[in-house]
């Protein structure tokens, strides 16, 4: 390895850069459509097509053939969708096919594109008047719909018009794109979708008229007016959305709904048996999936799920077989299950994660029989449950056609494998960068909850030797880190190279271990993730005992970065250092979906936010009983997701009590960061705190 583990994992976007994703397989399983850039260290993602046929890779449309220019002109609103969506690469990062997967559509650099994979012709650009964002083909591929300038177009691909369907009648009114919530929290990047027949669209309505407005400044560069960005904060308006079935003509019919009672539209399904919405409450303690009648916009409910806490939105569902048999994923007796025709098919020892593909009645899904492992599965009223994945590793996959496309990868494989299954297997290489680094990884359970936990030591330690100690959590809802894959752990082991033994601990709130672990934040999102990650440290402790508890650092990024400042403000007695990364600090400044789920509405439950905030524990002035700790603050000035007050109100309410801190802010940095120097150096000076921080020498070069 010619360069530095940081610079090269900032280079690869994490080492994800060449390995093949976002796989499209024809009807008939003949053909497989992904995307992968030329290698690990390349940002610009090709389309690919493999034919089983013939065993043969072809690239469809490489960005750099198509687009001359230095740098990608993305509008706004692609800026913004790439990050809802963390997407770090850039060129071909999205594309739709028709209904055969025998042409394609995509936009690169705001201009629309579209490609054949039978003919073997480079893809054509097809001009617009504007930007063009989120292109979708019509089922038959004869029409591309796409929005521009907040309205959507359709182009007929024969003729080669354009027609505008619906333009905004507002002037904060957008037509066909997903809103802030729906993006950010319920992974609905889309606003519309073509009817199975090609001839009509339902298209979302966002209205962000009654939405508070934030501006995002840039103060290295004073002359630039700030952005002004409709942020929904807990206890505030949401956008207001609805839907509409719109003709080819221009025709509108409004979808019915309670919008009132109902306010988050959290998935639209249009197949063959007819149209279906899903809508949810304020609360969420209710998740409704509605049938649409077409000619008319009536809804008719017809299936609820219900909990008196929250419902969590599952990917994949609902849908519906060949049959039209309504499947679900719900939580009952402690689980989360596959539900088909209103029946739970899987067993309570198995935590169902998503339903991934429905090919004809066989229902993909991934699930987990263990809280570190994620398999494939597949259903069927005749087969029954049967796993299609070994039983360590994380796997996903996508089944049609009889074809499976499974991406594996585990504790012992330096990158991902995808396989092509249809009779015999065919493999897509992954070009995804060597980490020239192997993490020693112990997975174990710690604490009298059994919480996942992951120790890596430095691979140069002999035992005898004391280590400090660096726990590095994310800890929250919805994303875990002890996984039985290599990649995972990477940045880990190279801060246990540094001098720590780093422990990594998924704590209650997170996914994987069933439904009441991961309710069990509900109100408090402060100290039941807090005293896991000590119970499982003193656990930990126990059965390493080189590992020094009296120079005690934590590490982490947004709610990780939350649970860092928490540490050493809460228990200074454990934690000793802290490095926090843009930190929530206040929940009442993070958006309604996520917060309002897990603490309920801020004017109804005060006493949640407070108990849940950071300011409390800011506020108290150092003392022997709670003494001052190096706390150093990582925000980037651009982040729209987790704004910068954060981390500046939490650095003001510190001074005033007498508290010495850091702040290391980031200039035209958002909630990513993905600029190579910018990546590279905040894990050197991470390292480089914690060892002042908790006197841990240099290591010797």
């Amino acid at each position: 390895m010619t360069e530095s583990f940081p610079r090269l994992q900032a280079r690869t976007r994490r080492f994800t850069l060449g390995a093949p994703r976002g796989v499209t397989i024809s009807p008939d399983g003949g053909r497989v459509v992904f995307l992968r850039s030329r290698g690990g260290t390349d940002p610009v993602t090709c389309l690919w097509a493999y034919e089983l046929s013939s065993g043969e890779e072809r690239l469809v449309a490489d960005p750099r053939e198509l687009d001359t220019t230095a740098e990608e002109d993305l509008p706004a609103e692609e800026r913004a969708r790439r990050e809802r969506a963390r997407e770090q690469a850039g060129g071909i990062v999205g594309y739709a096919t028709d209904r055969a997967v025998t042409s394609a559509c995509f936009a690169l650099s705001g201009q629309l594109y579209l490609a054949d994979f039978a003919g073997g012709l480079s893809p054509r650009r097809i001009e617009t008047d504007g930007a063009v964002i989120d292109p979708r083909l019509d089922p038959s591929g004869a029409r591309v719909a796409f929005v521009s300038g907040g309205a959507l177009h359709v182009h007929l691909v024969a003729d080669g018009t354009t027609e505008t369907l619906v333009s905004p009648d507002g002037e904060n009114v957008t037509w066909g794109l997903a809103d802030f919530a729906a993006a950010e929290e319920m992974n609905r990047m889309r606003g519309y979708w073509w009817s199975p027949g090609g001839d009509a669209l339902v298209v979302a309505r966002v209205d962000e008229s009654p939405v508070r407005r934030w501006h995002i400044a840039d103060p290295a560069n004073p002359d630039r007016t700030p952005t002004p960005v409709a942020y929904p904060a807990a206890g505030t308006p949401n956008a207001a959305v609805t839907l509409a079935i719109v003709g080819l003509d221009g025709k509108r019919v409004p979808v019915l709904w309670d919008v009132a009672a109902n306010e988050y539209l959290a998935d639209v399904v249009w197949d063959a048996h007819g149209l279906m919405i899903v809508v949810q409450p304020r609360d969420q303690k209710a998740l409704r999936t509605l049938s649409v009648d077409v000619a008319t916009g009536e809804t008719t409910p017809l299936d609820e799920r219900t909990d008196p806490i929250w419902v969590e939105i599952v990917s994949g569902v609902p849908a519906r077989t060949g049959d039209g048999t309504l499947v679900q994923i719900d939580d009952r007796d402690g689980a989360r299950r596959l539900v088909v025709g209103g029946e739970p098919v899987t067993p309570t020892s198995l935590q169902v994660r998503s339903l991934v593909d429905i090919d004809d009645d066989t229902l993909l899904l991934t699930a987990s029989a263990a809280p570190e492992t994620v398999g494939l599965w597949t259903w069927s009223d005749s087969a029954g449950l049967a796993r299609l994945s070994p039983e360590g590793g994380l796997h996903s996959g996508r089944l049609t056609g009889g074809t499976l496309v499974r991406s594996s990868t585990d504790l012992d494989s330096p990158s991902s494998m995808t396989v092509v299954a249809c009779g015999v297997e065919h493999m897509i290489p992954s070009f995804a960068a060597d980490p020239g680094l192997t993490p020693s990884v112990t997975l174990l359970r710690a604490g009298p909850r059994e919480l996942s936990t992951a120790v890596l030591l430095p691979s140069w330690w002999e035992p005898g030797t004391p280590l400090p100690v660096l726990m590095d959590p994310y800890g929250g809802p919805h994303a875990q880190r002890v996984l039985a894959a290599r990649n995972t752990h990477l940045t880990s082991q190279w801060f246990a190279d540094q001098g720590f033994a780093v422990v990594v601990v998924d704590g209650r709130g997170t996914p994987g271990r069933g439904p009441e672990f991961e309710r069990a934040v509900h109100l408090d999102l402060a100290q039941p993730v807090l005293d896991d990650q000590i119970d499982a440290l003193r656990d930990v402790a126990t059965r390493y005992p080189d590992l020094d508890l009296d120079r005690v650092g934590i590490r982490g990024w947004s709610f990780g970065g939350y649970l860092a400042a928490l540490a050493v403000l809460r228990r200074p007695d454990v934690f000793h250092a802290a490095v926090a990364g843009a930190p929530v600090t206040d929940w009442t400044l993070y958006d309604t979906h996520y917060t309002e789920r897990y603490l309920g509405h801020p004017d109804v439950e005060p006493a949640a936010y407070e108990r849940s905030s950071l300011f409390g524990d800011a506020a108290v002035a150092p003392s022997a009983e709670k003494p001052n700790r190096p706390l150093m603050l990582i925000h980037g000035l651009a982040d729209d997701n987790v704004v910068a007050a954060h981390t500046l109100r939490l650095s003001s309410a510190l001074l005033a009590a007498g508290r010495a801190h850091q702040v290391l802010p980031l200039s035209g940095v958002t909630h990513m960061t993905p600029q190579e120097v910018v990546a590279e150096n905040l894990l050197l000076l991470q390292v480089q705190f914690l060892r002042e921080a908790l006197g841990v020498p240099a290591l010797p070069v």
